[in-house]
């Protein structure tokens, strides 16, 4: 449930540009969103549209080199991120703002048992004892779905299927009450009914705790039920913006209208081979100054090959950039 009041995370002009020996490639180029308490965001776009790398800036880690963030500022209760110190940093990842990584069987340690990768987090930021800690471990794990949580936290995580390590991960980023949970594909490496399960798990914890949510995938079909807005990215840039019900009921970028259309559809409707959109996204170094999906966009006219097109207002806090963006 949305709160009124300030964003508790304010995104304005970010730019993180990777410099390599080919050019610089500006994985997000301008990116600007705010997000309130409770609320959840989506961000939706193919591979390489800069999703994670927004999303992985917001912690301010970008490798660097070859990675930097270039422009913008990320203010967290007014406080610029980009301006703090490694010290003041650690004292909000995993407390304040937490994040789940694609890949759970990845992002766990194997050589370390759940006990231990838990326990010392909750310890870090909470100032707890360590039975304590285990305690509140224990809790969250078994929130989270994991069955005799008590027994299993003492596991490795080979020990646990890769669901099961997702359960873990999200119960290891609510642990210590962070008011950003930020989801980064985290549906992506399970089975279609393992994500259903794991949504809606991210879904009723998240709301029972107030937490906001930045949830990240390139499938609309996964935000559909789950966001209160979304944002669609290309090339590095947001191209629409608005509430979940208004991009779904009226699109205004061709490239949003696409996504839509290459989603599945669950009512009997699916009576054509399913929408793919043609050609691939642009390689984004150096990328010239017009619209970047026009090569691959069916309603492109000359104006979209020369200039890239401002932003237009449809009202309602919905926003698109495309010059043919009055919608179909």
């Amino acid at each position: 449930m949305i709160t009124a009041g300030k964003p508790i995370l304010e995104v304005k002009n970010l730019r993180t540009h990777f410099f390599t020996e080919e050019g610089v490639v500006k994985a997000v180029d301008d990116v600007s969103f705010s997000l309130r308490r409770g609320e959840v965001l989506g961000i939706v776009g193919e591979s390489g549209s800069g999703k994670s790398v927004t999303n992985l800036s917001i912690i301010n880690l970008i490798q660097s080199p070859p990675g930097k963030i270039t422009g913008g500022e990320i203010l967290f209760h007014g406080e610029d991120i980009l301006k703090m110190n490694e010290k003041q940093l650690r004292r909000i990842r995993g407390a304040k703002i937490s994040m789940i990584f694609q890949d759970p069987m990845t992002s766990l340690n194997p050589f370390l048992r759940i006990s231990t990768q838990m326990i010392e987090a909750i310890r870090l930021h909470q100032k707890l004892s360590k039975k304590e800690a285990r305690a509140r471990a224990v809790e969250m794990l078994s929130m989270a779905g994991i069955p005799a949580a008590g027994e299993r936290i003492n596991d490795y995580p080979h020990q646990f299927s890769g669901g099961m390590c997702q359960r873990v991960m999200i119960a290891m980023g609510l642990s210590c009450n962070p008011e950003i949970l930020i989801a980064d594909e985290p549906t992506s490496a399970l089975d279609v009914t393992i994500q259903a399960q794991i949504l809606e798990l991210i879904k009723d914890l998240t709301g029972k705790f107030g937490t906001a949510v930045i949830l990240v995938t390139h499938s609309l079909g996964v935000v559909a039920g789950m966001c209160d807005a979304i944002h669609v990215m290309y090339a590095g840039r947001v191209v629409e913006r608005g509430l979940t019900s208004d991009i779904f009921e009226n699109p205004k970028h061709p490239y949003t209208r696409g996504l839509i259309k290459s989603v599945p559809r669950l009512d009997g409707q699916n009576t054509e081979r399913l929408f793919s959109i043609p050609g691939q996204p642009p390689n984004v170094i150096d990328l010239p100054p017009c619209c970047p999906f026009f090569p691959r966009c069916g309603e492109a006219e000359e104006i979209c090959k020369t200039k890239y097109p401002a932003e237009k207002d449809f009202g309602n806090g919905h926003w698109a950039a495309c010059w043919m963006g009055d919608g179909a």
